[in-house]
């Protein structure tokens, strides 16, 4: 059941989905999102009030300044699509070749726009500042969120809150939970460098297909059998390359892939255990390797004060059936770079609907949302920012 709306909700809602249907007809990628970033003002500019900035080349940052003294909050959304190709055949599909928004960040956007055209037309009831932070390039590495907090958007930001559509929950349902809700990203590439030869005289090599093999077996004994059962750790190899031809065994094999955790103690000692074993398996057939292991984005750590403000502001407004748990999960988010400026919340908008058969995953092709969730999620916002700006004093 779909929660009841506000009138002014309501009466938003329109423009909210054509804002979100012309960001999906018109997507860009990470740190490309120059007309993606103009639309987003030129909305900004019409609903008016706000202090429009462009902290970088494609962000954009409006500030909503109350006429009462109080807190200063921000409000974020990611604006950046992905190298997917669109397969929905959506009126509103992608029109550019190859890229698509698969992860619902036009959605993010255009709920952000909603909300800041309503918390504008309340600016005498609200007191303090709040920052509606529009991002670059949260899918691509190292990410938006860094850039704009070293640009200075957090300066002076007491709360931060963020939004995810997410298409494996119902629509009408929104998820938070405190503690940690998405992993730490870190990336990793391998290199073994044997010697080359003809594949019917393997004697005479040494394989680096058939070690690298064997590397890759051996990684998952660091998650199966020297991780504790009890804590939470993936590794996956995602990219394999070796070879040019059927009859040639190759000199060299490469590989690609992620881990992802919650600890920064366990990202530390994965990495060392994976160089040890990499070390072993190559050295033991007279192989050689290089092993490169990147840091990435921090997990996102919902404070618990933030959370229950927050938790009690969506339950009031949507109601208590609309707000549950949320779980915990291995994707990955730039929005702990916030958190590590202000104290914030990360919560799900429900994007899904099984009636309708809405339930692929993010980053397919297929990827759809139902668009009730943008109404929803505009109220959500709203009441997200009504609820930081009047809490209690800690």
């Amino acid at each position: 059941m779909l929660p009841q709306l506000l009138p002014e909700v309501i009466a938003v809602r329109d423009d909210v989905v054509a804002w979100r249907r012309h960001l999906h007809a018109h997507p860009e990628l990470g740190f490309q999102e120059h007309e993606t970033a103009r639309y987003v003002a030129q909305v900004l500019q019409e609903i008016g009030g706000l202090e429009i900035t462009h902290p970088t080349a494609t962000s954009v940052l409006a500030r909503l300044r109350s006429t009462r003294p109080g807190r200063t909050i921000a409000l974020r959304a990611d604006m950046d699509a992905l190298p997917v190709a669109e397969e929905t055949g959506l009126p509103f599909s992608s029109q550019v070749p190859g890229v698509m928004h698969a992860c619902g960040h036009d959605g993010h956007t255009a709920i952000l726009l909603g909300a800041a055209r309503l918390l504008s037309a309340r600016r005498e009831d609200l007191g303090g500042e709040v920052r509606f932070i529009f991002q670059h390039s949260e899918e691509l590495a190292p990410g938006g969120a860094q850039e704009l907090v070293a640009a200075g958007v957090m300066d002076g930001v007491e709360m931060v809150a963020g939004e995810h559509l997410r298409s494996l929950l119902e629509v009408g349902q929104v998820a938070l939970s405190s503690g940690p809700v998405q992993a730490a990203a870190d990336e990793f590439r391998i290199t073994i460098k044997g010697e080359g030869g003809h594949a019917a005289y393997p004697q005479l090599a040494v394989d680096s297909v058939a070690i690298g093999a064997e590397v890759v077996s051996a990684l998952q004994h660091v998650v199966s059998r020297q991780t504790d059962p009890f804590d939470t750790l993936v590794l996956s190899v995602t990219m394999f390359h070796a070879g040019t031809a059927e009859n040639v065994i190759p000199p060299v094999a490469e590989m690609v892939g992620t881990v992802r955790a919650f600890r920064e103690e366990l990202r530390r000692q994965t990495e060392g255990r994976m160089d040890k074993i990499i070390r072993g398996i190559t050295q033991g057939h007279g192989a050689e390797y290089s092993f490169q292991y990147q840091y990435g984005y921090q997990p996102v750590v919902n404070d618990e004060r933030v959370t229950g403000i927050v938790r009690e502001a969506l339950t009031r407004s949507l109601g208590e059936g609309s707000v549950i748990p949320a779980t915990p999960t291995m994707g990955a988010e730039d929005f702990s770079a916030y958190q590590k400026m202000a104290p914030g919340v990360f919560f799900y908008v429900g994007a899904g609907n099984r009636a309708k058969g809405l339930t692929r995953q993010h980053h397919h092709g297929l990827f759809a949302i139902d668009e009730d969730c943008l109404g929803i999620g505009v109220q959500a916002m709203v009441a997200t920012a009504e609820g930081l700006l009047s809490a209690d004093p800690d």
